[in-house]
């Protein structure tokens, strides 16, 4: 088992020995409370460059001060599957008894290059990340800190032992798909993909794909589209399909709530399901089984999710440790949209 360990924060001490100079005059020139000599300013700035010293949070450090809060990065707070994922980290936070931040943002990996993050070491002890919400340059700047993170439904970025909390995403679409094709006797099976580079996505992709070879049905590129895990789209990327005149008899939606879009769009069209077209989604949000007919799914514990990465966080804070890797296992769950009585 591997545990990441948080290594030491630079304290206003390490920047005096390393430039030669004072206590109070690493402060005079953090703080610009007093005039300093140009070539003593440029040996402090040196040093402070060279251990990635974080003044505000180092001096929280040093005054023996912590927030006991941890903050929590998404994009938004409402929809299905967030409401249980907030109900989790709350759930391993209060148990610590720290404090919660959230924070929502539309920023991603693609579009928050110049993005002032809110939470940081500055308010907060550790941080909590959802997929994409930040950058790997910046999580990589926060990892170099030595400042607690855990990632939540995605990897660390390349060379960073920070722990991450992920699912069993190819063997939970493998099986759905199987299902599918064994009981239900489905060849055109149809996959609206999450968001492009979504790590969730990619490996449910993989899944349905393995499915289909292990069953010697060709992999058909047309029958993959955009369903961005969000309602309106997985709708949009269907209708375009029999518009087109795509012969599909199934999707296997990227989430619960595409499929919900997928089978209006259906109904739109006159389609029935699961008679005409079988629909079938991946997470068990509460509205599944109340959907008409109720949605065959991938069940993912996404409370205990987390619960578990606020666990790790709070490990890291408290012990400066933490298990790298959570992957979590999913579920299949029979109901009516697949076929089955």
């Amino acid at each position: 088992m591997t545990f990441h360990r948080v290594q030491k924060r630079a304290t206003i001490s390490d920047v005096a020995r390393l430039a030669g100079v004072s206590i109070s005059t690493v402060s005079r020139v953090v703080n610009n409370t007093a005039p300093v000599a140009d070539d003593t300013v440029l040996e402090v700035q040196k040093a402070i460059d060279i251990l990635n010293y974080s003044p505000n949070a180092s001096a929280r450090t040093l005054a023996g001060r912590r927030t006991d809060t941890i903050g929590l990065l998404l994009p938004e707070l409402s929809g299905a599957f967030y409401m249980p994922l907030i109900r989790g980290v709350e759930t391993g936070v209060r148990e610590s008894g720290f404090d919660l931040l959230i924070h929502s943002s539309v920023h991603t990996q693609a579009n928050s290059a110049h993005l002032q993050l809110p939470l940081d070491e500055h308010n907060v002890d550790g941080l909590l990340i959802f997929t994409d919400r930040l950058t790997d340059a910046e999580i990589a700047r926060l990892y170099a800190r030595g400042f607690p993170l855990v990632l939540l439904y995605r990897s660390a970025p390349s060379g960073l032992d920070i722990p991450y909390i992920t699912l069993e995403n190819k063997a939970g679409a493998y099986n759905v798909v199987d299902h599918l094709i064994t009981v239900h006797g489905r060849r055109r099976i149809a996959y609206l993909a999450g968001p492009p580079g979504n790590e969730d996505s990619l490996w449910r992709e993989t899944g349905y794909r393995e499915a289909l070879r292990a069953h010697d049905i060709s992999f058909d590129p047309k029958l993959v589209g955009v369903g961005m895990f969000d309602d309106v789209d997985g709708q949009a990327a269907v209708e375009a399909w029999l518009q087109q005149g795509l012969d599909f008899d199934a999707i296997f939606a990227g989430d619960d709530e595409a499929a919900s879009g997928s089978i209006l769009a259906l109904r739109r069209a006159g389609k029935r399901v699961p008679e005409d077209v079988a629909v079938v989604g991946f997470d068990d949000v509460p509205f599944a089984r109340m959907m008409v007919p109720p949605l065959t799914t991938v069940r993912a514990p996404i409370e205990t999710a987390g619960t578990l990465g606020a666990r790790l966080l709070i490990n890291l804070i408290h012990l400066g440790e933490a298990q790298i890797v959570t992957r979590l296992p999913t579920e299949l769950v029979i109901r009516q949209s697949c076929g089955c009585p």
